[in-house]
């Protein structure tokens, strides 16, 4: 029996390179925010002139009492408070970070009007301009749309392939191209909506220990003086509830600003290969 050779298919080459990126923000940062939150939360917040009868002892935890003002009375909320601002700070970095990796892949100008003018010179059978539009987008929609004219351009001299074979080839070039740039736009939001459920969770930690911490206070002592102490224990046992919340509330109001931007990138990387494979399908049949 004669052996069957397989039908000849498109090259399966592709020109898109995978991107590299430090990842350093992802392990230093969180570190750098909770020792960050610490220093403001015991030499800021801590100092000991802040407060009428201080512990002059100092060491990690000094037993400050009398807060000048109600914004120290935040530090006696206890060691759960430095996590918590080093939660908020977290929030903070990796929004600057997202923003600013985001505003990179968003490119310049309206994606629409840029898939309008790709569009334009693809019916002209212009490539060269195509690209050239891509080159001034420079944002994530530009780099798919500009690998798949690169394979767009190579499987126009082809010719022992069917233009079925020839639009799976470019798709797929538009798919690898794709792959490659999500990730960069998700990249580390997971630490934005991790801190979502933390914060809460972290400051009601934060506040149930300083419920303990007054309780305890109230039996050891008793009397009227104990109920003041109670009073101001609650007190600042809930400073821990309102900063946990108070984080959480803006690292989700930051997530979903982001992922609403990706997905409005998503949508144009999506119609940017719709129109690739559309068109060398109507221009070279």
């Amino acid at each position: 029996m004669a052996e069957t050779r397989p039908t000849a298919t498109a090259k399966a080459t592709t020109s898109v390179q995978p991107k590299k990126s430090s990842n350093a923000i992802s392990y230093l940062a969180p570190i750098i925010c909770i020792i960050a939150g610490y220093v403001i939360w015991r030499f800021i917040l801590g100092d000991s002139g802040n407060f009428t009868k201080p512990d002059l002892n100092g060491g990690f935890w000094p037993a400050h009492k009398g807060p000048k003002g109600a914004w120290y009375r935040m530090y006696e909320g206890g060691i759960i408070v430095p996590l918590l601002m080093g939660l908020f700070l977290m929030v903070v970095t990796f929004s600057i970070e997202r923003y600013l990796t985001i505003r990179k892949a968003s490119g310049t100008g309206n994606v629409s009007d840029f898939i309008r003018k790709v569009q334009f010179h693809l019916a002209n059978k212009n490539v060269d301009a195509a690209m050239a539009e891509c080159d001034k987008q420079k944002g994530s929609v530009a780099n798919v749309m500009k690998a798949g004219l690169r394979k767009y351009r190579e499987m126009i001299g082809v010719s022992d392939v069917s233009t079925d074979q020839k639009v799976l080839a470019i798709q797929a070039e538009v798919e690898e191209a794709t792959a490659l740039e999500l990730p960069m736009m998700q990249k580390n939001l997971v630490f934005l909506s991790t801190i979502v459920s933390l914060g809460t969770l972290v400051a009601l930690l934060g506040t149930v220990m300083g419920m303990i911490r007054s309780f305890a206070s109230l039996g050891e002592e008793g009397g009227a003086g104990a109920a003041s102490e109670l009073a101001v224990g609650i007190s600042e046992a809930l400073y821990n509830t309102a900063l946990g919340i108070g984080t959480s509330s803006v690292a989700l109001i930051m997530y979903n600003i982001f992922t609403t931007k990706i997905d409005s990138i998503t949508y144009g990387i999506d119609e940017s290969g719709f129109t690739l494979t559309q068109s060398f399908a109507s221009q070279y049949k």
